[in-house]
């Protein structure tokens, strides 16, 4: 599959971080129009290098680190407008026809925003990008409650209120260990009072405990990352492989994995692309689900996470359209929209490119 043809392919990504996708351009003018002091260049090309270099750190805490200069410029109503704009432009130009971006209104109050005009401000945004785009992508936004924090009851309660103004669900991220899921089960209570959807990263940094904490305490239809579901997995000698409780439950419930190769080399919770779990939990049927996480943070896109994958498993155009697909069927759209997604756009570009 060329690279032509892989950029052509219809995708969906769910596990995008807004904070995490910034174009190194647009960090060096907003830095400049508030008057943040503390980037290492102002170089754009260097930049890009600087943030990737950063996060080869091969620890999510120092990888989390550099996301300090990029809430630091998106604090004004203009700034969250300009930045969620254009991710959605950037996802497009990618091939992406459906993204679920997420970002914590929570650390873009400094300027003085309320957390109602921190959302309006980036589906304001959303929806500009969206008509740049000449309608090929549909983005909805996902509000993250911080794993560190006590505000994700909060954050909750601001996802179910703007649900129907273009935010799809919610997510709790940040720092694993030390701050389990189950710290924050009154939001996910709220939620599910109010039968509205969450994902919920785990089985990053801590291993398949943090899985089942948030499968099974909190109740997550989606997990974040989740490769570390491999603890509960027993390879033999002879190639095959036994489930344990847990992994069997996760994939016979089609409970999906937002798996993300590249972040997870950085962040240690894989060695290498040739090694990395998401052919062997493929291979064993789980709901498989590739994304970007951070853009820029990671110097990586839609496109280049489907290069490593073929360069690394020899993937080609079926897997990848089963990937998409499998993306589709998790999103947290109506059924109807993820039909018309699948049947209308996703099938048909896999078979143009065939």
């Amino acid at each position: 599959m060329h690279l032509s043809d892989i950029q052509r392919a219809p995708k969906v990504v769910l596990h995008d971080h807004l904070d995490g996708g910034l174009r190194p351009a647009t960090i060096i003018e907003l830095a400049r129009g508030c008057g943040y002091r503390a980037l290492p260049t102002e170089d754009p090309e260097a930049l890009a290098v600087w943030f990737r270099d950063a996060a080869d750190s091969g620890s999510l805490e120092r990888y989390l680190e550099t996301f300090a200069h990029t809430c630091a410029v998106m604090q004004t109503r203009e700034a969250l407008e300009r930045v969620a704009a254009e991710c959605a432009e950037d996802l497009a130009a990618d091939g992406v026809v459906y993204a679920e971006v997420r970002y914590a209104p929570e650390q873009h109050q400094e300027g003085g925003l309320t957390l109602d005009e921190v959302v309006d401000a980036v589906n304001a945004g959303l929806r500009e990008g969206e008509r740049r785009a000449g309608g090929r992508i549909t983005v909805r936004a996902l509000l993250t409650g911080m794993r560190h924090t006590d505000r994700s009851l909060e954050i909750a309660e601001l996802t179910v209120a703007h649900r129907e103004r273009g935010v799809a669900g919610f997510d709790i991220a940040g720092g694993e260990i030390g701050n389990p899921p189950a710290r924050h089960l009154s939001a996910f209570q709220h939620l599910k009072r109010h039968n509205c959807h969450f994902t919920i990263h785990a089985g990053e940094a801590v291993g398949a405990e943090s899985i089942h904490e948030a499968v099974q305490v909190c109740g997550a239809e989606r997990i974040g990352h989740g490769v570390r579901i491999t603890d509960d997995i027993t390879v033999h000698d002879d190639g095959t492989a036994t489930l344990g409780h847990l992994a069997s439950y996760v994939r016979d419930n089609r409970i999906a994995l937002e798996v993300c190769p590249t972040s997870n080399l950085q962040t240690g919770a894989a060695k290498s692309y040739d090694t990395h779990p998401i052919d062997l939990l493929r291979r064993l049927g789980f709901r498989v689900t590739l994304n970007t996480d951070n853009r820029l943070v990671s110097g990586t896109d839609m496109s280049l996470e489907f290069v490593h994958m073929a360069e690394a498993f020899g993937y080609g155009p079926e897997v990848f359209e089963e990937f998409t697909v499998a993306a589709a069927e998790a999103a947290f759209l109506p059924l109807p929209e993820r039909r018309r997604l699948i049947d209308e756009v996703i099938r048909p570009g896999y078979a143009a490119l065939r």
